[in-house]
């Protein structure tokens, strides 16, 4: 197999060279969609410069005008060129809006140092571009200026400050960053050595994958816009109406086209693949994931947004949105926090300054929880899966351990409801609906997404709930009111609640597990031990803890040499998750029913409670249905609908 691919660059005919690794060879076309290659540039006839003339063009040295060899110099009026030209064929009629068509060519424009592919229309430049490849078939109009200067970087290998807003930096941007990567380099921000050694990794990828100068792929267009400077944008991407795009990277594509709309102004940040960015939005030193939404006015300032997550209205500094983090309204700040599956109600705000030491501190939401309108969260936090946040939560509250819950504030008394979460209407819902919301198309899925609500992760963190809670009554007893667990009351009520609601949720979890064994036709006991032992989640990816320890050991020891080496790993881990889950699984189903080994009758007893447990839990959560009807707000045909979807749920247990 080759160890380099050469390229080449169909504007100006010039060739480049790829070192071989496995992702450049799956998205080199398409990514890159240069135009089509032409096998020669001629220069121009002398009636073809007198036509040009003619037609009021001028260059300093129409010598150094190089065309394709079916050019027609017929549609250039009004252009200036400078430096080294390169044009294709104009042909082709150009749609300039629906049902409206103009030929292609170049009019009112200056030009320097530019190479312009076939068929493009490039009109009312008010300024110039300079330093430019423009691919086939582009509609480039009322411009200002479109240019790359010396030392561009295409806002690619810079190193951002995310969670600790006054940290040294613990991210680098570039277009291949997924979240599994951008999470793994926050967490282990403190390892000097592993971030040094990333650090090069990606150092090492970005010195081959940099362009000499600016590029706008083929089908691009580009209107009512002022300043394009050292930028990146790939073929399909529409900018319309956009005030700056300085330092940034667009990564369109044919079936993932990005929008960037009006009054938009981007600094030092890269846009991937079906994002859609517009009205007089604001970002600086971000990073913008797979089919993201940012609209609205939204304000932004070195923070990371992945897979389908959408921000309106308000603002973010320093935030790590992990997929499906999503924040609608005008008077929520995201600041300091870790997000994934996460939804900001409004007036959301977290406090990341203790006005002692500046605003260092940081915290993390982990997946699936919401924050109620008016929430306020004290850094540093860490909240557990899937739980719901109310009211201004102070003592720093820590409960990772009680995933599910509510967290409530009533003036100065943190009231905590463990396991609450797991039977409500709006937890089963969103359960239902990521899977159907991710928009990215297959060629454009680089972070890794793991729609498991119950997993080895989060029952773990239930296992310790369970623990923790028995704990508590074991300590103070059954004839109390009330526990305190870190400052936060557990009314006694809802501990007996709690302990009911993880049991079902562990039933249903081991349920699940072994019917999808038996589906493949084996119970035997897991061939390896990978996988015992706790997990965790790398913003979307699940894995057992000790393969994260082992690839540090790989990226540190020299065994991982590139940084798609390190991407590779985090697919290879997810691809063989249902047999790591299989062996945390299997070991937690013996210690639950205090067996040796699996047999046909024990099978038969975990059934058994798995259809029991659903039908609690379905009952439960139709019972929530019901209550939220009973405010008088929905429908009866919703209600009726949303009840038929539960029924369905019953005969899936068959």
């Amino acid at each position: 197999m080759p160890k380099k691919v050469k390229a080449v660059d169909g504007g100006t005919n010039s060739s480049f060279i790829i070192p071989y690794s496995s992702l450049k060879y799956r998205i080199f076309a398409h990514y890159y969609q240069y135009p089509t290659i032409m096998s020669n540039y001629r220069q121009l006839t002398q009636s073809e410069i007198e036509i040009l003339e003619n037609n009021v063009c001028w260059c300093e040295d129409w010598q150094r005008v190089m065309v394709a060899e079916g050019f027609k110099p017929y549609n250039f009026h009004r252009v200036m060129f400078y430096g080294d030209i390169r044009l294709g064929e104009f042909n082709k009629q150009v749609e300039v809006t629906k049902g409206f068509f103009k030929h292609s060519g170049i009019n009112d424009a200056t030009l320097r140092n530019v190479s312009v592919g076939n068929d493009c229309l490039i009109e009312k430049v008010g300024n110039y571009i300079n330093n430019y490849t423009i691919g086939n078939d582009c509609f480039i109009s009322n411009i200002s200026t479109l240019e790359t200067t010396d030392d561009a970087t295409f806002g690619e290998g810079s190193t951002i400050s995310v969670l600790n807003e006054m940290g040294d930096g613990n991210v680098v941007i570039f277009r291949e960053l997924n979240s599994q990567l951008a999470s793994f380099m926050v967490k282990h921000s403190q390892d000097k050595v592993l971030k040094q050694r990333l650090i090069q990794l990606i150092e090492d990828e970005l010195r081959v994958e940099r362009p000499e100068r600016g590029i706008i792929g083929n089908n691009v267009k580009i209107i009512n816009t002022k300043d394009i400077t050292n930028t990146v944008i790939k073929g399909d991407c529409e900018v319309n109406g956009a005030a700056r795009l300085l330092e940034c990277t667009i990564m369109s594509s044919r079936d993932a086209s990005v929008y960037i709309g009006t009054g938009v102004i981007c600094e030092n940040s890269i846009i991937c693949d079906g994002c859609s960015i517009n009205n007089s939005v604001k970002m600086q030193d971000c990073f913008v994931g797979e089919a993201c939404q940012v609209t609205n006015g939204f304000t932004a300032e070195a923070s990371l947004f992945f897979a389908n997550s959408f921000m309106a209205n308000g603002e973010a500094c320093a935030a790590f949105c992990g997929p499906f983090s999503a924040s609608h309204h005008k008077s929520s700040l995201l600041i300091g926090g870790e997000f994934s599956f996460y939804n900001a109600g409004s007036n959301t705000n977290f406090s990341n300054h203790a006005y002692k030491m500046g605003p260092l501190h940081y915290g993390t939401l982990e997946r699936g929880t919401k924050t109620a309108s008016g929430s306020y969260i004290l850094m540093p936090a860490t909240i557990g899966a899937f739980s719901v946040c109310f009211g201004k939560l102070m003592h720093h509250p820590d409960t990772r351990n009680l995933p599910f819950s509510y967290l409530i504030a009533y003036g100065e008394t943190m009231y905590l409801s463990p396991g609450r979460n797991i039977t409500t209407v709006g937890l089963y819902r969103d359960i239902k609906k990521w899977p159907k919301r991710d928009k990215r198309s297959k060629q454009s899925k680089k972070s890794i997404i793991n729609f498991d609500w119950l997993s080895p992760f989060t029952v773990g963190e239930i296992s310790d709930g369970i623990k923790i809670l028995k704990a508590l009554r074991e300590a103070s007893g059954d004839n109390v009111s009330s526990y305190n667990f870190h400052e936060y009351v557990i009314n006694a009520s809802s501990l007996r609640k709690g302990l009911k609601y993880y049991d079902i949720a562990m039933r249903i979890y081991m349920g699940a597990v072994l019917k999808r064994q038996l589906k493949e036709g084996t119970l035997l006991p897991p061939k390896e031990k990978t996988g015992l032992g706790p997990w965790i989640d790398l913003s979307g990816l699940l894995l057992p803890q000790s393969e994260e320890e082992r690839l540090i050991d790989d990226i540190k020891s020299g065994v991982i040499e590139n940084i798609q080496q390190v991407l590779d790993r985090f697919e290879d881990i997810n691809n063989h998750y249902s047999d790591y889950r299989w062996a945390w699984s299997y070991q937690l189903i013996l210690d639950y029913y205090h067996l040796t080994e699996l047999d046909e009758q024990a099978c038969e007893r975990i059934r058994e409670d798995y259809v029991k447990a659903r039908r609690a839990w379905i009952a439960e959560i139709r019972k929530d249905a019901e209550k939220e009807y009973a405010m008088g707000d929905v429908e009866q045909e919703v209600l009726e609908d949303f009840l038929s979807k539960l029924d369905h749920e019953i005969d899936y247990e068959n």
